[in-house]
């Protein structure tokens, strides 16, 4: 597939070819294509929507075109069905865009990058869906609530059956509407550059409608950007980071002076806010096993005028042949499933639920590993963007039965708002934030006979 031009419908639809042939990750494919194409702003947000909304959908969507094509979709061309995910997109769940356009943008598409033929294919298909919706019957909640939550709220049969299980009906529900929210922008102050007053003015001056958080004191949240709402991320008085993301930080509670591991730490934003906790004093080794992402933590450091990281790559599951009992504290924001950050990642609800068993050894591994790099009375803090208790209570769980030298601390204390458990879990559709896990141990001043 050649280069698709300037089009915001075609762009996306180069995007959807990466994800869906290719398996690129959506958020990196669209910044990619973006960063290459000339479209104006409004052009830009529209092929953002497309992107994520189609993907996000994609379920539904393929469903619903079943019930307008005789064969099964895998035997129609990769190519062609993105086109229709996104016609039909259009058509059912963009009101603004007219139906002739998300018609008649679909076949040219299909006329400029498809075979021969796929164009008239594409018009009949879209135009059924269009003069015959009552096809489509979508399933009772009462009678079928899996399939009816999957289909109506755009998430796969197995996730909403493990939320049914653990959540209840309303709950799940409620869960998988936040999914499908458009996230605001949330930053954490640069409180070594300005504070939160400060910048908050700033961007109101800017014309961004921003609000203090409720859960950080660092905290800003974005629900409307101004002119050019990267200016002051460039000037280095702020960091992209989600609210619940910022309150790891908090937990780990650095000290001045100290030294730190972060274990998983690209692309920096955990990594910044210790530097700016510990007021750019002390030590902070930041590792991460893509050496492609080595330079996102460099260069987020540079942005906001720190000096104490080093950042290296290393393998999590090996850091204790090199590091064996030398940190103060020490982070491991594990690789998970992502399953607490569907919001800003709608293809990883897609998901196989077979691979969700391949986490939990791993993330147990990596915190084995990094709990040997604390010293004597130090402090490990294990934290994940999951809800799944399997990668989350169930690895800390077995951990400290297989490590009797950690014991369990109060995370829950040292949140800037405390909460009452000793693990934390911040839950989207009660919280209002993305999801995230947070577990605090101690490992004893002595060792543990065993």
């Amino acid at each position: 597939m050649s280069r698709l031009g300037h089009s915001s419908r075609s762009l996306a639809l180069e995007v959807l070819q990466d994800v869906f042939r290719d398996g690129a990750y959506a958020n990196i494919s669209l910044s990619r294509r973006l960063k290459e194409s000339q479209l104006s702003p409004l052009d830009r947000r529209f092929s953002t929507e497309l992107v994520y909304g189609t993907i996000k959908a994609c379920g539904t969507l393929d469903w619903i075109l079943s019930h307008y094509i005789k064969k099964p979709l895998k035997q129609t061309d990769d190519l062609v069905v993105n086109i229709l995910r996104l016609g039909l997109y259009q058509l059912y769940f963009l009101d603004r865009v007219p139906d002739s356009a998300a018609v008649n943008e679909s076949v040219n598409l299909a006329k400029t990058f498809a075979h021969p033929g796929a164009s008239g294919f594409v018009n009949a298909v879209l135009r059924s869906a269009l003069r015959e919706p009552e096809r489509v019957r979508y399933p009772s909640l009462t009678k079928d609530p899996v399939r009816h939550i999957a289909l109506r709220e755009f998430h796969p049969e197995w996730l909403v059956r493990r939320w049914l299980a653990a959540l209840g009906t309303e709950e799940t529900l409620a869960l998988c509407r936040f999914d499908n929210t458009s996230p605001p922008l949330s930053l954490r102050t640069n409180t070594l550059r300005t504070t939160r007053e400060d910048l908050l003015q700033k961007l109101t001056d800017s014309g961004t409608t921003a609000e203090a958080s409720v859960w950080a004191p660092e905290g800003i949240v974005c629900s409307r950007l101004g002119d050019d709402p990267l200016q002051f991320l460039r000037e280095g008085l702020c960091q992209a980071q989600d609210e619940s993301s910022m309150l790891v930080g908090h937990v780990v509670a650095p000290l001045p002076g100290e030294f730190i591991i972060d274990a998983c730490a690209a692309p920096g934003g955990k990594t910044t806010h210790l530097a700016a906790l510990m007021q750019n004093r002390g030590r902070i080794l930041a590792l991460d096993i893509h050496p492609h992402k080595i330079a996102l933590i460099q260069e987020n450091q540079k942005r906001l005028g720190l000096n104490i990281i080093e950042a290296r790559q290393a393998d999590a599951t090996e850091l204790h042949l090199d590091y064996s009992g030398q940190a103060d504290r020490v982070l491991v924001d594990a690789p998970c499933s992502g399953l607490g950050v569907l919001r800003r990642r709608p293809d990883a609800r897609w998901r196989k639920e077979a691979s969700l068993a391949e986490l939990p050894p791993l993330q147990l591994k990596i915190l084995a590993s990094a709990a040997q790099c604390v010293k004597r009375g130090g402090v490990l803090v294990y934290s994940t963007c999951t809800l799944e208790e399997a990668e989350n209570s169930a690895v800390v769980q077995r951990f400290l039965a297989e490590n009797p030298d950690f014991m369990l601390d109060h995370a829950g204390s040292y949140l800037p708002r405390p909460r009452p458990e000793d693990l934390v879990t911040l839950w989207p559709q009660r919280d209002g934030t993305d999801g995230f896990f947070i577990a605090r141990m101690t490992r004893s001043a002595e060792g543990v006979a065993l």
